[in-house]
């Protein structure tokens, strides 16, 4: 194979994993950030000097290109859980601005919980009153699913929508069966089916990718400081806004749709992940919630719990 051909073929591999870059928030960023920092003229230029260059310069240009971004990319990628955590409101405590906010924010939800119980007990009043309505059954379910996405305890609420989101997710399973949600979840997943697993996948990739985008959209928002001084500067802060509420927004879906589906692998599953640990199943409801507690018990401390139950049975 002559070398011309070795290169070509390179270069189109090279095309082809650029053409694939352009559409990362990576690539966003560094396009971004290279677009405030020169003019027209200047790009003009360098296009200018990278023609003039031998196709193997040409092309060492572009993988060091290519490197930047897919390093960057896998930068961020490993903030993923401390970004989402900020966003969910594990805020940390020694920053009082952080903590007053907190405080607020808490009493905020607070506030909307005891509302919409509220309105929820009127609306119930109401229907034992007077014929089925239109109206009031509609405002119900709009306020049941409201009430969803938030804990049904106020000492439980975070201080953000997200947090208060996947954190009723996660309380869900120990209310109906007692069993806590992020004790057991790295057991139950261990023997899910394969298709309830790829869904379960699917959504924590689009909650990821959500969060991760929420940042690459902060840092855009950065690039207005550090290039305060070029005409386009300011350009950046609406951008960096935008993408930051857009991916906040996107995070909210995918943490209801990841919420929804954790919920059902429990109210599925659940009979499985006592006939892995060889626990005996819960003969009914009533009892399914004290057992359910035990069982998490038994996986968060070990053994001891398991004959403690055992005893008291």
């Amino acid at each position: 194979m002559k070398p011309t051909k070795f290169i070509e073929g390179i270069g189109n591999k090279l095309a082809e994993r650029w053409v694939a870059t352009l559409f990362t928030p990576a690539f966003c960023f560094w396009a971004g950030g290279f677009f405030f920092i020169t003019h027209l003229d200047t790009w003009t230029s360098i296009k200018n000097d990278l023609s003039n260059l031998s196709e193997p310069f040409q092309i060492t240009v572009l993988i060091v290109c290519l490197l930047v971004i897919a390093a960057s990319a896998f930068i961020v990628q490993r903030f993923d859980l401390a970004i989402l955590r900020f966003l969910e409101g594990y805020w940390p405590q020694h920053l009082r601005l952080l903590q007053r906010l907190r405080q607020r924010s808490l009493q905020y939800y607070e506030n909307q919980l005891h509302h919409i119980k509220e309105q929820l007990q009127g609306l119930m009043r109401l229907q034992a009153s007077q014929p089925p309505n239109l109206n009031i059954l509609e405002k119900q379910a709009r306020l049941d699913y409201q009430r969803r996405w938030l804990p049904s305890q106020p000492q439980y609420l975070m201080p953000t929508e997200l947090g208060n989101i996947l954190r009723a997710a996660e309380l869900r399973p120990e209310a109906k069966y007692g069993l806590n949600a992020v004790v057991c979840w790295p057991h139950l997943w261990m023997i899910l089916p394969e298709h309830p697993r790829n869904d379960l996948q699917e959504a924590r990739v689009s909650l990821n990718t959500a969060v991760r985008v929420w940042l690459w959209g902060l840092m855009f928002w950065g690039w207005a400081f550090l290039v305060f001084w070029t005409p386009w500067a300011l350009l950046a802060l609406p951008i960096g806004w935008l993408t930051m509420l857009f991916a906040y927004r996107w995070s909210l879906s995918a943490a209801r749709s990841y919420g929804d589906l954790l919920d059902a692998a429990f109210d599925l599953y659940r009979d499985e992940l006592y006939k892995a640990l060889r626990w005996p199943l819960p003969e009914n409801s009533d009892v399914e919630r004290e057992i359910g507690k035990r069982l998490s018990q038994y996986i968060w401390r070990g053994p001891v719990h398991l004959v403690s139950y055992h005893d008291h049975n």
